[in-house]
C-alpha cells in the first residue's frame, strides 16, 4: 500500500466547508501518480516508452466529506493486472482511522504512438507486484455505464487549458468537474461512477446531456452528436 498524509486546505473546500468532489478525485489522482513517481515508472518514464495509463472507470463512495482543516490520509493499491487493464483501489481515512472514501478503478495501459491498448510491460508489472493488496470488500458496480434514452440537454462547455493535463488530453477529474455543473445544489452527492469512452482534447467542444431521477443523476458528456467522451453517474447520499 502507498499512502501520503495531507490537511484539508482552504483552497480546496466549498461554500460548507468541505472538501469539494473534484478536491477528492485529485487527491487520489495525486496518490496514484506518487507511487508510480517513487517507483521511477511515472509520468516521465511513460512518456519516453510512448505510454500512459488511461483511466477507464471510477467508482467513488463518500461516507463523509473531509472539512476544512482536518487531516488526512490518502491510500492506494493495486489489486489485479489483466492483459492490459489495470485495477486499483483508494482510500481516505482521517486522523482516528475513519473511512471517509473509498473508491475503485480500471486502467487500460495504452500505446501512445498507436493510440491502442498494449499489454502491461514485465517491468512495469514486476514493479506493481510486490504492491498488490486485497481488492476492497463491498459492492461495485460494472466498467460499463448505460446511457439514459432521454435528457435535457445543457449549454456546452469548451474543453480549457487547464483541462489538459500531462497526456495532452482532458484531465479525468476534470469530466467530473464539468458533469457537476449540472447537478443540483439540494442534491446530496454521495458517490459518482464514471465511464470515460473518448479523450476531449484542447478546443472540443462537450455538450451534457442531463437525464435526473430520485436517487441518480446521470450526465453524458457528448460532442454534440453521436460521440460520447463520458459518462458520470452521481448517486444521492444514501437516506437511514
Amino acid at each position: 500500500m502507498y499512502q501520503f498524509e495531507s490537511r484539508v486546505r482552504y483552497s480546496e473546500v466549498d461554500s460548507e466547508r468541505h472538501l469539494t468532489l473534484p478536491a477528492v478525485m485529485d487527491y487520489l489522482q495525486d496518490c496514484c501518480t506518487f507511487q508510480s513517481e517513487d517507483m521511477n515508472i511515472g509520468v516521465e518514464y511513460l512518456a519516453e516508452q510512448k505510454q500512459a495509463w488511461v483511466l477507464s472507470s471510477w467508482e467513488i463512495k463518500i461516507r463523509r466529506y473531509p472539512v476544512m482543516g482536518e487531516k488526512i490520509c490518502v491510500e492506494t493499491w493495486p489489486y489485479a493486472f489483466k492483459g492490459f487493464y489495470g485495477y486499483r483501489n483508494f482510500r481516505i481515512t482521517n486522523g482516528q482511522g475513519e473511512e471517509l472514501v473509498l473508491a475503485n478503478s480500471v486502467w487500460v495501459y495504452m500505446d501512445m504512438e498507436r493510440m491502442r491498448p498494449m499489454r502491461i510491460p514485465e517491468k512495469v508489472a514486476d514493479a506493481y507486484r510486490p504492491e498488490i493488496g486485497e481488492e476492497l470488500p463491498g459492492e461495485w458496480g460494472a466498467r460499463k455505464l448505460s446511457v439514459p434514452e432521454d435528457g435535457t440537454v445543457m449549454p456546452p462547455v469548451p474543453v480549457a487549458g487547464f483541462f489538459i493535463d500531462t497526456n495532452h488530453h482532458m484531465n479525468n477529474g476534470k469530466y467530473i468537474l464539468v458533469a457537476k455543473e449540472s447537478v443540483p445544489e439540494d442534491f446530496a452527492i454521495g458517490g459518482v461512477r464514471a465511464e470515460y469512452r473518448r479523450a476531449a482534447m484542447l478546443g472540443d467542444v462537450l455538450h451534457p446531456v442531463v437525464t435526473v431521477s430520485e436517487e441518480k443523476i446521470t450526465v453524458v458528456l457528448t460532442d454534440g452528436g453521436d460521440q460520447i467522451y463520458a459518462i458520470v453517474e452521481f448517486a444521492a447520499v444514501e437516506k437511514n
